[in-house]
């Protein structure tokens, strides 16, 4: 197992299953509130191009098993140890339907031979006792998590990226699917408009007072075909107060050191950085590279991670304070 400055979530299954256990990514044909026909905001996140993030076999044009035995192909050369397998709804919101509909998509992952459980990627507002009370009857026979995109903790960022909810409704989302004892986790971006660097880092104490079991972090991307790509194109004056921060990638992984270093020592920490194919980005001169111009692979980032912290003599929670000022 390796010997991480943070806390890992791969180390996590290894210690508790004996194994890796590889999350598969599906598209079961969800929508989210932001785009659905009776939406309450214009147009959805303005961060948002969600085929961006899709792996390739990931395609609602495809059945659910289809999907996981693509995953599976496509993964088994790389991980050729792992022989179960999380599935993980990923694209848009995967609650965002009646409950017979969940039950029957969810019911068709789990039938797979080597799924051993779900990671279902949600948005906070798309939950309801209901919903959970039957994903807390799954846990008694597999493991299965709850992804909430919170994106940040402040309503004022809330409001500006048009998500459509504030934060209030995150963490009452959050608080009810743990009392059913279903593990949770959050998405932050950070460098969304408005937040500098000392905001990002203020978001610790907020994320510190939350029940949750994982963390994501992502860097802000500008995607193509986004209503941030229009909006942060430079062809419109943009307001100090809405500005966004482009990091250099020491300057992130120094971002990602400071976060770390303050937050609760028991959070598992899933990935610190988000990847999409070169051809969605509206913004590629500002993509990580080596010096011979070779892209920085999402895998690379936790190694320099754990390099930044090792040179620090440093790890995850060394200054997190568990009674911050108010």
């Amino acid at each position: 197992m390796a010997n991480h400055r943070y806390n890992a979530y791969a180390d996590f299954f290894r210690r508790t299953y004996g194994e890796r256990m590889q999350k598969l990514s599906i598209d079961a044909g969800f929508s989210c509130p932001n785009r659905s026909s009776n939406n309450r905001t214009d147009g959805g996140c303005t961060f948002c191009n969600n085929s961006a993030f899709n792996p390739s076999y990931c395609t609602p044009q495809k059945s659910i098993r289809q999907q996981l035995d693509e995953g599976i192909s496509f993964h088994e050369h790389r991980y050729r140890k792992t022989g179960r397998y999380l599935a993980y709804f990923q694209a848009y919101s995967n609650t965002y339907a009646p409950l017979e509909v969940l039950k029957e998509r969810y019911g068709q992952a789990l039938s797979h031979p080597q799924v051993a459980g779900l990671i279902i990627g949600t948005r906070p507002d798309c939950v309801d006792e209901r919903v959970l009370d039957y994903i807390a009857t799954l846990t008694k026979t597999h493991f299965v998590a709850v992804e909430y995109g919170a994106e940040s903790c402040y309503d004022d960022t809330l409001r500006l990226i048009n998500r459509g909810h504030d934060f209030a409704t995150t963490r009452r989302a959050i608080e009810m699917t743990v009392e059913r004892g279903i593990g949770c986790g959050i998405h932050l971006i950070l460098g969304l408009p408005g937040e500098d660097r000392n905001k990002i880092l203020l978001e610790t104490d907020i994320v510190n007072s939350l029940p949750i079991n994982t963390l994501k972090l992502h860097q802000l991307q500008i995607l193509k075909g986004s209503q941030m790509e229009r909006h942060y194109d430079g062809s419109l004056p943009v307001p100090p107060e809405e500005a966004i921060m482009h990091f250099q990638l020491d300057e992130y992984i120094a971002l990602v050191c400071d976060f770390l270093e303050r937050l609760r020592p028991d959070i598992m920490m899933e990935r610190f950085a988000g990847e999409v194919p070169p051809r969605f980005q509206a913004q590629p001169q500002r993509s990580w590279r080596r010096p011979d111009g070779r892209l920085i692979r999402n895998e690379e980032i936790p190694l320099l991670v754990d390099a930044e912290l090792a040179r620090r003599d440093s790890r995850q929670g060394s200054h997190y304070n568990p009674h911050p000022k108010q």
